[in-house]
């Protein structure tokens, strides 16, 4: 329903400054009215796109709720391309509830997740990749993340999908040109012509493709688990790597329980460090639900630290750690180094045995010694030594690669079908469905399910 009005807090609910209250749809003006007085100008509905001095107030009991700043901003020059106003009160949960309870009293509906941005999408106002690049820039953690997302809001990702759903259309007229009138010599018409067509458009795919793992590391980061046995110094690692105490330290085996999760910042690329319980057999049974979480986390995992006692070297508590992990991707930690002893050359020889294609890297936690050298084998091992992309189209919505090798896959059949000699018409059927797979990607083919499951990711309020 575009013909209602929204609302919603688009400001977090907490203490701060600044808190806004956004009011979006046709009796956005009207409402606003409803709650909203002026100091000075009465005709604040004029002053289109600047800020008006006034109160919130309750009119049914007279009573002031806020001093705020009002800013009205008709449509279509407005983010939904419909009448907006918002309100700027005072941060702070109970002015912006109080606030949007006066603001629904009046007339308004509690916006769903992700409405505007769904009603700017409706209206016109943005495809699908530059919406879905919204929710990426607010949950960017690195300054390259959010320069990834905000490439994608400025239309680099939308132009190239523009080109191939342009180039796709105009091969799907030759292909219906020729099937309508077979007898006419169409021009421009032949199936090598076509096949060739068809080869630059996948290559295009193609490419959009390959940049998707790239993207999915700046959008969602590299899950990097911290795995040993109890006591290597697993949580001194990542205080350490954070720089603050995040993690409880003991002597005693077995004080992590739980499943720590923080984001990293290495040379820009988003390190999500995962510190897990101590894995061993145990009958506790809260440390049995933390080893289990554990075991989770390494199956979910895009790399692994694992911390090795360089004093005490591998028992089979070590042994069974990398049965679990010989398959993934991983960073061999001998930490304790500061305690070395002549036994320390045969765990290196044993572990580069067990984990031959695991680079390692020796460091003490405890007095901050390879430090560096570890969080650069980590970028490293992420980039493949090269320095990642930020600029360009880069495709990095798993959604929008799914949509991609979909096309991909209908291009190549079309492509099988021109080899084989078939009819124009089976050749129109992949051309059309790879036009429909990336028109997905940006909404020029879409459904109603689709659109409202991707809008319904995003906060309530944007």
């Amino acid at each position: 329903m575009l013909d209602d009005t929204i609302a919603a807090i688009s400001t977090p609910l907490a203490e701060g400054g600044i808190g806004i209250v956004r009011i979006s749809g046709p009796q956005a003006m009207d409402i606003a009215e409803e709650v909203f007085i002026p100091v000075s100008n009465r005709l604040w509905r004029k002053q289109k796109y600047k800020l008006v001095y006034g109160n919130v107030v309750d009119k049914s009991t007279g009573k002031i709720i806020d001093e705020v700043l009002l800013s009205n901003m008709p449509g279509p020059r407005s983010y939904t391309r419909e009448d907006v106003v918002e309100i700027n009160c005072h941060g702070g949960p109970v002015p912006l509830r109080k606030t949007l309870e006066l603001v629904l009293g009046a007339g308004a509906r509690l916006a769903e997740p992700g409405e505007f941005s769904k009603r700017a999408f409706l209206n016109g106002r943005l495809d699908l990749t530059r919406a879905e690049a919204i929710i990426d820039i607010i949950r960017a953690t690195t300054e390259d993340a959010l320069q990834v997302a905000v490439s994608q809001l400025s239309g680099r990702l939308s132009q190239e999908v523009d080109a191939i759903l342009n180039e796709l259309l105009s091969v799907v007229v030759l292909v219906e040109a020729a099937i309508d009138f077979p007898e006419d010599e169409v021009e421009d018409y032949t199936p090598q012509k076509i096949k060739g067509r068809l080869e630059k458009v996948t290559t295009k795919a193609q490419s959009l493709i390959n940049s998707a793992e790239t993207g999915k590391v700046y959008r969602e980061g590299i899950r990097t688990v911290i795995i040993g046995k109890p006591n290597v110094g697993k949580s001194s690692l990542l205080n350490v790597l954070l720089k603050e105490k995040r993690a409880i330290v003991t002597e005693v085996p077995g004080t992590t329980r739980d499943i720590i999760e923080e984001i990293l910042n290495l040379g820009g690329v988003p390190v999500v460090l995962i510190d897990t319980a101590g894995i061993r057999e145990t009958g506790d049974a809260v440390e049995k639900i933390g080893v289990a979480r554990s075991l989770e986390s390494i199956h979910s995992s895009d790399l692994v630290l694992m911390v090795v006692d360089a004093f005490t070297g591998l028992d089979s508590e070590d042994e069974e750690i990398i049965a679990l992990v010989k398959n993934k991707r991983g960073i061999l930690v001998l930490n304790k180094i500061d305690l070395e002893t002549s036994n320390t050359d045969k765990i290196i020889n044993k572990l580069e045995t067990k984990l031959p294609s695991w680079p390692m890297v020796k460091i003490s936690a405890l007095l901050e010694q390879g430090i560096k050298k570890l969080e650069q084998t980590v970028v490293e091992l992420v980039t493949g030594g090269q320095v990642l992309p930020r600029d360009g189209a880069m495709v990095s919505n798993v959604r929008h690669k799914n949509q991609l090798v979909k096309a991909r896959e209908h291009l190549r059949e079309a492509q099988e079908a021109i080899n084989l000699g078939l009819t124009p018409e089976l050749v129109a059927i992949d051309i059309r469905a790879a036009w429909e797979a990336v028109g997905e990607i940006n909404g020029s083919v879409i459904t109603e399910d689709i659109v409202d499951k991707i809008f319904a990711d995003f906060c309530i309020g944007k």
